[in-house]
């Protein structure tokens, strides 16, 4: 087996396992499950990073990855101080922001979107590209014309792998 053979078979298994994560529906319609990137819409820049799960008809995002600009709290020390309940002063890094959509085809909803920033809880709407690599995420308040909406781009399942190269050394292993 050539190098080159071998290369495009490793691409080809992880463009197919991309694909299958967002087309996996009976319909052959993509889907939202997957891990997504919030981008600031003034300087362009990746603010963080969101998987959304299924689990039992209804999906949920959660925060994974943040990116905080020069000044902010490290992600891992940013807690969400103005959360209620069981979520006040939870860390906002792995916390689950998108609760409890429906979805409908490409469309999501019935659904809630917090922000960590204030701990307001808003309703909120999806609708998946039909190609499966933007989502427009939605919150607003009574009626969805007095919101704000943003488009999050779709990131390969094994962007939050480590480089290859990097992860520690098994334990336990002969040295």
């Amino acid at each position: 087996m050539t190098l080159s053979f071998l290369r495009l078979m490793i691409l080809g298994a992880a463009v197919a396992g991309s694909a299958a994560a967002w087309a996996a529906t009976a319909g052959g319609e993509p889907s939202a499950v997957g891990l997504w990137e919030q981008v600031d819409e003034k300087s362009g820049q990746a603010e963080s990073w969101f998987r959304i799960t299924e689990r039992n008809g209804m999906y949920f995002g959660q925060i994974v990855k943040t990116f905080p600009k020069p000044g902010d709290e490290p992600s891992e020390k940013w807690l969400c101080t103005k959360c209620e309940g069981a979520e006040r002063n939870a860390p906002v890094l792995s916390l689950q922001l998108i609760k409890s959509m429906q979805r409908s085809g490409l469309k999501y909803e019935n659904g809630t979107i917090m922000d960590p920033r204030d701990g307001s809880v808003y309703r909120a709407l999806m609708e998946l590209s039909p190609d499966g690599k933007h989502l427009e995420v939605r919150g607003y308040l009574g009626i969805s014309l007095f919101g704000r909406s943003q488009i999050w781009n779709r990131l390969p399942d094994n962007a939050m792998d480590p480089p290859a190269g990097t992860r520690p050394a098994p334990k336990g292993g002969k040295k």
